[in-house]
Formats: C-alpha cells, sequence, structure tokens
C-alpha cells in the first residue's frame, strides 16, 4: 500500500461546533450525554478510516461569553468527561485514534498520565492527549486554588504576556512530569514468574524527581509504560506561544490558517521555531483545523448555514476557519492547503452526525479519488499510523534482570 498523502481527523464536540448544530441535527438534543452517540460516532470516523477523532472538553459550562456563564438557554449545554468517553469507546474499535481533550492547569499531571496511559493500554496502542491550558476565571472557581482576571483579553499587555507565559510555562512543566510517569516503569520491569515469586523488577522502575514551581512529583506510575512507550500528546495552537509549546512538547500540532497562502506562513513559522529550539526526533506533524459546513450544493451549504446563524442569532465565528460548500470543494481546498505545506487536517463538523457524514461518504471517496488519502488501515498503533517512531525509554539502561 502507497504511504497516505495526509492525515484526517475529526473533531467532536456535542452535537456540533455550531452553537445552533442540535436544533438542525438529525439526533436527539440528549444525545451526546450518552455514551452510544459517541460510539456511533467514533465508528463512523473509523468506518472511514480516519487517523484519529479529538474529544473536547473543558471545566465549566459552554458559553457565547469568552468567560462565565452567559444565561443563554438556547444552546446546548453539559459534556461527559472526554478521558472517560475514550475509555468507553476504546475496546469497540479497532485501528483509530482517540484523543481525548484535558486542562492542564487544574488537573494533577499524575492523575492525566494514568488514566492516558491506561487508554492506551485498553486501545492496543492508540491513545492521544490534547493538553489545553484554562485561563478562564469561571474554570478556577470551580478548584478554589488560584485568582484568574475576568477577562484576560482586556488585561494590559505586558500583564496578559505575563500571564500567558505562566499558564503555558505549567502546561510545559505538567506534560513533562506526565512524559516522564509514562517512561517511569521500563518495558521490561515486569517478569511475572511464578515459580521464582517475582512478579516485578524493582531496578526497572524509576522515581520522576520532578521539582518545579507548579507541581512536586515523586513517581514512579501506578501504571505499566504504555503500549507505544508514550502516546501522541497534540497541542492546538494559533501563535508563537503555543507553537513554541507544541515544538518543544508535542508530536502533532493543529493550526488555524485562513488559506492557502496563510497556510503557508504557519508552516514556516512552525518549522523556523523547531529549529531555534533544536528540536530533537521527528517533526511535528502539522494539521490544519478545518470547521465545516457541507451539502450536496454549495447554495444547500449556503441555506444550511443561513439557517444556523439565524437560529443562533448572529453569524457564527469561531477560532478556526469555516468551510461552507460541497464535499468536492473541500476536497479540492484540502488538496491546495496540503501543497502549502501541512500534513494534514482536522475538521470540526458544524452539525453532527449530518456533517460527519457528508466528510466519511463524500469528502473522503473524493480525497481517495485525487490520491490524497489511503483506503484503509495499515495496522499498527496511532505512532504508526502517524509515521512517528517509539520512543525509547529515558530511563532504560542495560543491566542484568
Amino acid at each position: 500500500m502507497p504511504e497516505p498523502t495526509l492525515h484526517l481527523a475529526v473533531a467532536l464536540d456535542g452535537l456540533g461546533w455550531h452553537p445552533a448544530a442540535w436544533r438542525l441535527s438529525h439526533a436527539d438534543p440528549a444525545a451526546p450525554l450518552f455514551p452510544r452517540w459517541w460510539a456511533a460516532l467514533v465508528a463512523q470516523a473509523e468506518q472511514a478510516a480516519l487517523d484519529l477523532v479529538t474529544i473536547e472538553d473543558s471545566l465549566d459550562l459552554q458559553s457565547s461569553l469568552p468567560d462565565g456563564p452567559d444565561g443563554r438557554v438556547d444552546q446546548l449545554r453539559g459534556r461527559l468527561d472526554a478521558l472517560l468517553v475514550a475509555a468507553r469507546i476504546a475496546p469497540l474499535t479497532r485501528h483509530i485514534g482517540l484523543v481525548p481533550t484535558t486542562s492542564v492547569t487544574h488537573t494533577e499531571p499524575f492523575h492525566v498520565s494514568t488514566a492516558v496511559a491506561t487508554l492506551d493500554h485498553v486501545s492496543g496502542g492508540r491513545a492521544g492527549w490534547r493538553p489545553r491550558i484554562s485561563a478562564h476565571r469561571a474554570e478556577a472557581g470551580h478548584f478554589g486554588r488560584r485568582e484568574l482576571p475576568p477577562d484576560p483579553t482586556r488585561l494590559a499587555e505586558p500583564e496578559r504576556a505575563r500571564l500567558v507565559g505562566d499558564l503555558f510555562a505549567e502546561a510545559a512543566d505538567a506534560v513533562e512530569v506526565v512524559r516522564r510517569l509514562w517512561d517511569s516503569w521500563q518495558d521490561d520491569a515486569e517478569i511475572r514468574d511464578a515459580p521464582t515469586g517475582r512478579f516485578i523488577d524493582r531496578d526497572r522502575l524509576h522515581y520522576t524527581d520532578f521539582t518545579g514551581r507548579w507541581f512536586s512529583v515523586k513517581g514512579p506510575s501506578i501504571v505499566p509504560r504504555p503500549p507505544q512507550g508514550q502516546p501522541v500528546v497534540a497541542v492546538l495552537a494559533h501563535a508563537t506561544v503555543p507553537y513554541t509549546f507544541a515544538a518543544r512538547h508535542a508530536d502533532v500540532v493543529v493550526v488555524t490558517p485562513t488559506d492557502a497562502a496563510h497556510a503557508e506562513t504557519v508552516v514556516a513559522e512552525v518549522r523556523a521555531v523547531e529549529e531555534t529550539i533544536g528540536r530533537g526526533g521527528p517533526p511535528l506533524r502539522i494539521l490544519a483545523d478545518l470547521q465545516v459546513l457541507l451539502d450536496d450544493t454549495p447554495a444547500a451549504a449556503r441555506r444550511r448555514r443561513d439557517r444556523l446563524d439565524e437560529l443562533h442569532g448572529t453569524a457564527h465565528t469561531c477560532d478556526a476557519a469555516t468551510f461552507t460548500g460541497s464535499p468536492a470543494q473541500l476536497a479540492d481546498l484540502l488538496a491546495a492547503w496540503r501543497r502549502a505545506g501541512v500534513d494534514g487536517f482536522r475538521l470540526r463538523p458544524a452539525v453532527l452526525p449530518d456533517d460527519l457524514t457528508m466528510i466519511t461518504r463524500a469528502v473522503v471517496p473524493a480525497l481517495r479519488d485525487r490520491g490524497l488519502f489511503r483506503a484503509g488501515y495499515p495496522g499498527g498503533t496511532l505512532r504508526d499510523l502517524l509515521g512517528l517512531p517509539r520512543p525509547a525509554n529515558r530511563y532504560a539502561v542495560a543491566g542484568p534482570r
């Protein structure tokens, strides 16, 4: 089988990324609160041989405001825990990568490390993790451990830069702790020899001994090393600071260009950051984020968009570019952005399951017709699927057992 020319992911969130999605979705409005909903979506994505799905999460209710509840009752509110959803789905799937989102601002890295490592074991090596910072005061209020400003966008530039810098520095420490804990068991730490009574080689379990500004974590983990060694870490990034964070700590970076020319600029900046920091190992896999609203014809897609915006009360915008049109047009756009240097795409369906169905049943075949996407799964782990080698254990040393 020839190597795939692009990677393809979908981002799953509620009943879709448009705030009025639940009003037009063919699904029951309560569907996102039931595991079978998520299982059906991921099964559909796997049938199309997509590389992975990401599952959104946050520690506050969805809101149309920058921070805090908006008082609206006409939009979907509430969600299930992304990591637990992924663990529920894992035994029901065989090939597709599962990448839940967690906040690293309010979640202990030891808990994240054990949960994601467990997901990798349960899925047979298909786990990923999307760490995100939490700058919202509403999220901080659930924990009472720190104070955050009510609206960071209104801070003076030095104060805002300091806040963002601290949040990303904390996130960097959190990812470092998680990665050390994943390595704290060597691959051959378990002996399991009943006749001699040796279950484990204690010399192959290691203290992480991490001490930083935000965390002090002794280790080792309570979960043996994941099948992938290091599950895939993916970061959503919009600017230089998160690009640097991704280059230092991630395997995949999801970027948000506005068009093909901008995609080329973003790719160049990410590669320049990698070079500046002296990134070791394989380069970041760069996926471009794109919200999609699809129909059989461009006119029908525009009518869907207009109806959604009407129900929402205003034109919807998000942090990623939005494509409205036919599957063939989207395939052409992805081909153009691919030539700009991105390695693949993460598509955000505006309405679920409607736009996901268009992606899997129309966009994917159109990409295959253009020679841009593979016909099936080659087998292996999520790292294998993304062309990433299995990392050596940082603590491994040769020695007698």
